[in-house]
């Protein structure tokens, strides 16, 4: 039986969901798009007996962001990981929306990943899979061995991210989504940004992106 667990915590006003990831009896975490909540997240650690160790942003957009700072105030040392062409919307409230709503976030990411590169951190490791559209910089994390992709808000239950914020591109998520991540298999457990869980298979067969002809 798998020691691989994975929790969903909804944050923030929009319900963005925030993971924890970690294996049981090792007391390490990862954490995906820490929206809000900062204190909230590091007490949802402190009952699993985790502690972060890395925190992975699928992207810059506020609602995946704005927890990152709280954390970091606990932990210097977990270290930040975004896609190398996701720098404008961290570092610039105006473009990650984090102004409109009157708390404006900036931060650089400790480091920035490529397409294809391995990542290894809580005793689970972590493949990045660039998916341009939702916003340039955007990236999903493929978990090979545990059957899992943290999405962001680039796939959705039956549905896809918006593409009319700074940086989005229909051409492009439309083929991020066709070319890299339906080739995946099919019973890989999608993990979103928002909303519930799916799968690959289940997305090929009913995501309105399967039948386009565009």
């Amino acid at each position: 039986m798998s020691d691989f667990r994975i929790k969903t915590y909804p944050v923030g006003q929009i319900g963005t969901n925030c993971y924890i990831i970690f294996r049981e009896h090792f007391n390490k975490a990862i954490i995906v798009d820490p929206g809000d909540e900062g204190e909230n997240i590091l007490e949802q650690c402190r009952k699993l007996s985790v502690t972060p160790e890395v925190i992975l942003l699928t992207h810059g957009h506020f609602d995946h962001i704005m927890g990152v700072e709280e954390i970091k105030r606990a932990f210097p040392e977990v270290v930040v990981y975004a896609g190398e062409k996701e720098k404008v919307l961290l570092t610039d409230p105006s473009v990650n929306l984090s102004a409109n709503i009157g708390r404006p976030c900036s931060f650089n990411a400790d480091r920035y990943v490529t397409d294809g590169e391995t990542l290894e951190a809580a005793g689970i490791l972590a493949h990045v899979i660039a998916t341009p559209g939702h916003t340039e910089g955007c990236v999903c994390y493929y978990m090979k061995e545990e059957d899992v992709l943290i999405s962001g808000d680039t796939l959705f239950l039956e549905s896809l991210g918006r593409t009319d914020l700074p940086t989005g591109d229909q051409f492009k998520i439309i083929n991020s989504i066709r070319q890299k991540l339906f080739p995946l298999p099919g019973d890989t457990m999608v993990y979103p940004g928002h909303g519930s869980v799916t799968t690959i298979g289940h997305e090929k067969s009913y995501n309105p992106v399967a039948s386009y002809r565009g």
